[in-house]
């Protein structure tokens, strides 16, 4: 049924419970054959139009455009604001739960673009706690049913998600070929913020899957595209891209130069929120290319432990910071001051994703293994490898395995550790 036909269907409907004719609708620019037409969706009712029928029929004319009283608009818009504000606060299962609730009553069915909001935001929610396939299906299926009525921006935001979800769970090729299907074309679209927070995604799936080569063109695409576009998102986004990219070709210098190039325009222009992630990833490049310098990078981190504890950051920055301060303790040799930092992992892995919780019991399984605490180490990475086991393969797991070997030949456990170096093989096609 059309926006037109549903009109047409409330006018009726309120017509007949205030028990009134047609005829008494009627006005001098209003007959009773125009109200007919209008109630059986064959013509449009004007602004105007609507708001005599809503003062004659004493309703609002809120109810006659969607379907729901002014008063009902705003409970609506109140529990929309209340999921964002769960979501922006990294309580993603409370969001999750609000976005829910939301599109479980029927007061959204005739307000598409905030049942569309709505939507977006549960996808969001589901995707940040772990629950990837749900994430992936309310995408496709807003991309799909609302096409036509979605903004530019909002489908370039569903795309950029939705590559990301693909990403997280490992299937590579639907990462690519999903934003390719906007960016992949001979002629680019005319670059924006949000194109290039998609093209950010690409860069990413384009790292994961190994296409190294094809990156590095696109990477150097991306910093051009920024510095003509020129905003601090755009320029941001492009420098970090190409700074991870940089790690992975070995290519220390040019890491610092992207990343501390990332770091300084954020800054100045960016929120804080942003700016503490930001610093938490340079923290985490630096360890990985001037490892000597692990003292200065755990004081940065320090910092940032602080900035995340003081703002509405998400358990996913907190965790994430929590696990650079071990590497950083680590490679000063200081085991016990890394071991201080396991309890507030532990307190932050709830709802987390399976590969992140991984990577976290993997850490502390090394960091008690220095400590010589063999049989909690071991029972750590049996955590771990649990949790690795059902994972896709990709390079993230590919590295997971090494380290899990690793360790465990550490600790005496031979058979297992070859196991793990055999898995990692595999993930590599050996």
């Amino acid at each position: 049924m059309t926006g037109q036909d549903l009109v047409g269907q409330r006018i009726k409907t309120v017509r007949r419970q205030r028990g009134l004719s047609q005829a008494q609708l009627a006005h001098p620019e209003l007959s009773d054959s125009y109200v007919s037409l209008i109630e059986s969706g064959k013509r449009t009712p004007t602004p105007a139009v609507l708001e005599l029928l809503a003062v004659k029929l004493d309703c609002s004319l809120t109810y006659l455009l969607n379907g729901v009283t002014a008063e009902q608009m705003q409970e609506i818009e109140l529990a929309l604001g209340y999921a964002r504000m769960a979501m922006e606060n990294g309580e993603v299962a409370e969001a999750r739960t609000r976005y829910t609730e939301l599109l479980t009553d029927n007061g959204l069915a005739g307000l598409p673009q905030l049942r569309q909001e709505a939507e977006y935001g549960l996808a969001i929610a589901a995707q940040a706690c772990g629950d990837l396939d749900a994430a992936i299906g309310l995408l496709n299926r807003l991309r799909e049913r609302d096409a036509a009525d979605m903004s530019p921006e909002r489908h370039i935001d569903i795309v950029t998600e939705l590559s990301m979800c693909y990403r997280e769970r490992g299937d590579l090729g639907r990462a690519v070929t999903v934003v390719e299907e906007i960016l992949g074309g001979a002629v680019r679209p005319v670059w924006t913020d949000g194109l290039i927070r998609l093209g950010a995604q690409l860069l990413a799936a384009y790292i994961d899957r190994g296409d190294l080569l094809r990156a590095q063109q696109f990477s150097d695409e991306l910093i051009a595209a920024a510095e003509t576009l020129g905003t601090p998102l755009a320029l941001t986004l492009a420098h970090w891209g190409a700074a991870i990219l940089a790690v992975e070709t070995k290519d220390g210098d040019k890491a610092v130069t992207h990343v501390q190039r990332a770091v300084a325009i954020q800054s100045e222009y960016g929120d804080p929120r942003r700016s503490s992630r930001l610093h938490n990833d340079y923290a985490a490049i630096m360890l990985l290319v001037r490892p000597t310098e692990a003292a200065t990078w755990r004081d940065t981190l320090e910092r940032v432990k602080v900035e995340l504890a003081e703002s509405a950051s998400t358990s996913r920055d907190k965790l994430r910071c929590a696990m650079n301060l071990i590497r950083a303790e680590l490679l000063l040799g200081s085991s016990e001051r890394a071991e201080a930092h396991i309890q507030t992992i532990s307190a932050l892995l709830e709802g987390m994703p399976n590969d992140l919780r991984a990577d976290a019991h993997l850490m502390a399984g090394q960091v008690l293994a220095e400590l010589g605490r063999t049989g909690e180490a071991v029972g750590e990475l049996t955590e771990a490898i649990a949790l690795l086991e059902p994972l896709p393969t990709t390079r993230f797991t590919t590295q997971s395995w090494v380290t899990a070997a690793q360790i465990l030949d550490r600790v005496d456990e031979t058979d297992r550790s070859v196991e793990a170096y055999h898995r990692a093989l595999a993930c590599v096609g050996l």
